[in-house]
């Protein structure tokens, strides 16, 4: 498998903390001589030729900032909010935060309907929280750069930045009328993937806030640390989850399907790869209820999928996302990247779920502790 590429099933790529997507992510393989039909790129040889051969002041023309442009456009042009072209020094940057630290203001953001980013949910001691940021506040400039057009990732790397230094986000709060300027000074953020505890005396209770590098070493602690033997069920949380490595997916799935395709991805020619699962660790076979709501997305959506489709576990909360879109890093020959999204996964019964999201087997109106409670209950009756 290619070590230069990631793919990622998240709606942002990894918590910003500010957090950047499935957008899924995965240490797979794609063949980038795949493409078997040129395009026409005759009017871009044209423009060149053009440019370089009558422009007033030769001596300064930025052939660099020239080609970036280019490629830049070329991406917009394809309007998907969640492909981006990155700087070399932008795309080495954004690769530390699938590690699970990097310097932010701790929240994680989606985009609305609007295609504006949108934050999920601050985390609990950052300086988003501190400052006030709150789940749906809409960003709509970073720094007075308008996010209006902005693919997700590259709104992310506007508020990720170095440590100790403030920038500027100009909010819209759900029902306001007026933006707001709130400066929030950037600190390492350490995201913090899972949490675990016990729900009551029988009931295990596992939440997992993002899939990165750690992920999965964390579940394998939890379920190694809480009283399985004495546990009549398992309650995973997956609210305001939006992705992240699809190999931390798989791997976290495997602790409760122990054989069996996790996830299929399929490709613009309709090439298909699955991924299996690879049990490793602790597994269990406890009943579980997977708690999801409308920010659940991507890897957390291909998580709840596989666990249903293989009837592992009961789907309560709202409706995801719906985010069933997978993208890719391609690095170029200069240390730049584009962020591509390269096709849409399925679930194990072959479920697309781009659009729709998946559907909890449970609607609850219950939130935060209520809905936990609700599914210890479910468990404690059904089991």
């Amino acid at each position: 498998m290619s070590k230069s590429m990631k793919i990622i099933i998240a709606v942002t790529s990894v918590v910003v903390l500010l957090s950047i997507s499935f957008a899924v992510g995965c240490m797979l393989s794609l063949n980038q001589s795949s493409v078997t039909e040129e395009p026409d790129v005759g009017l871009i040889n044209e423009a060149w030729e053009i440019i370089n051969r009558y422009y007033v002041e030769p001596d300064n023309i930025d052939y660099r900032e020239l080609n970036e442009g280019a490629i830049r456009g070329m991406v917009e042009g394809l309007d998907d909010p969640y492909s981006a072209y990155l700087t070399r020094e932008e795309y080495e940057f954004e690769q530390t935060g699938y590690q699970g630290s990097f310097g932010g203001i701790g929240a994680q953001v989606t985009l609305n309907e609007e295609n504006r980013p949108m934050i999920v949910a601050p985390l609990e001691g950052t300086p988003a929280e501190e400052a006030g940021i709150k789940t749906g506040d809409v960003i709509m400039a970073v720094d007075g750069v308008s996010t209006e057009n902005l693919s997700l990732l590259k709104a992310i790397n506007l508020i990720r930045g170095e440590v100790g230094k403030p920038v500027t986000l100009t909010i819209l709060s759900e029902g306001e009328n007026t933006a707001k300027e709130v400066t929030i000074v950037r600190a390492q953020i350490v995201s913090p993937t899972v949490e675990y505890s016990m729900w009551g005396d029988d009931i295990a209770y596992i939440q997992i806030m993002s899939f990165n590098e750690k992920t999965n070493d964390q579940v394998q602690e939890a379920l190694e640390s809480l009283d399985l033997k004495n546990a009549r069920g398992i309650i995973v949380d997956l609210r305001y989850n939006v992705g992240g490595l699809v190999t931390a997916v798989v791997d976290v799935a495997s602790h409760f399907i122990d054989e069996g395709v996790i996830l299929t991805l399929r490709d613009n020619q309709g090439n298909t790869q699955s991924e299996y699962a690879d049990p490793e660790g602790v597994f269990t076979e406890l009943p579980m209820v997977v708690l999801v709501n409308n920010y659940s997305a991507s890897g957390s959506e291909v998580l709840a999928g596989a666990l249903h489709d293989y009837d592992r576990a009961v789907i309560a909360g709202e409706t995801t996302l719906g985010k069933g879109s997978y993208d890719s890093f391609f690095t170029l020959s200069d240390g730049s990247a584009i962020y591509l999204t390269v096709g849409r996964w399925l679930t194990p019964s072959g479920r697309e779920i781009e659009g729709q999201g998946i559907t909890p087997d449970y609607e609850l109106t219950e939130t935060e502790d209520e809905a936990i409670d609700w599914a210890a209950e479910f468990l404690r009756d059904n089991h």
